[in-house]
């Protein structure tokens, strides 16, 4: 059986990138931090190991940025047009990247596993069904899958050993 096997790029075509595999979760962050640095209602994270992450072309510029922890991130944005692409977040370092959903080719192939940080979404903005969400954060175990939270797992022993 093969891997999935996304692409997706920035709106100017500069940079391209393709993903190998399932994400370990996608989450639709409704935080001030979120809607503030994308300038919308909130963002589509989806979370993949940096190693079935591939940049095909194209450079990036890296922005640090505060994220809903108070922790530092690395969003790459596109060097020519400013897209964010995906961001490097504390927790899992350079490990895993958060790929933003609605740069992929095809944004319908992914779906959210979780809402996060309800308590700000603007209110006209309705919530879908079937999607667990929350106020703020969630327990990992208590939602994801779990071949999700295995991964994830893994990756904060990496982290933890100094890597990434």
């Amino acid at each position: 059986m093969s891997e999935t096997i996304r692409e997706g790029g920035c709106g100017c075509g500069h940079v391209r990138y393709r993903m190998t595999g399932e994400p370990i979760m996608v989450h639709n962050c409704h935080c001030r931090l979120c809607q503030q640095q994308t300038g919308s209602t909130s963002v589509v994270n989806v979370f993949i190991e940096s190693e079935r992450l591939e940049l095909l072309q194209g450079d990036f510029t890296d922005h640090q940025l505060p994220g809903g922890s108070g922790a530092i991130h690395t969003t790459r944005r596109c060097s020519r047009c400013g897209t964010a692409i995906w961001s490097h977040y504390a927790r899992l370092g350079t490990l895993a990247a958060g790929v933003r959903g609605g740069t992929l080719d095809d944004p319908d192939s992914v779906t959210p596993d979780v809402v996060i940080f309800t308590e700000s979404k603007m209110p006209w903005v309705p919530l879908p069904e079937g999607i667990p969400h929350f106020e703020q954060y969630y327990d990992f175990n208590e939602v994801l899958r779990e071949e999700s939270c295995a991964r994830l797992g893994a990756l904060a022993a990496r982290r933890k050993a100094g890597e990434g």
